[in-house]
């Protein structure tokens, strides 16, 4: 399965799992990132860290190394 590092710029997301465990899951989950959300990749940083997402209708910055624990489907 993919995974929201997978992503390239100027597509569209739907988020299918939250993996990770303790904090750090609930981190991602608290900024709204949760099973079923649309997201958009709308930037990369030029040394590709972070990635700069839109959900629920804000920007959010989001490490690769999170970003690689979202799965997603296009």
């Amino acid at each position: 399965m993919k995974t929201l590092k997978d992503i390239k710029v100027g597509y569209m997301a739907t988020v299918k799992k939250v993996n990770g465990e303790g904090a750090v899951r609930r981190r991602i989950m608290d900024m709204g990132i949760t099973k079923g959300v649309v997201v958009y990749v709308r930037k990369l940083a030029p040394l590709g860290d972070p990635v700069e997402l839109t959900v629920r209708g804000y920007e959010l910055s989001l490490r690769r190394a999170d970003a690689e624990m979202i799965e997603v489907e296009e």
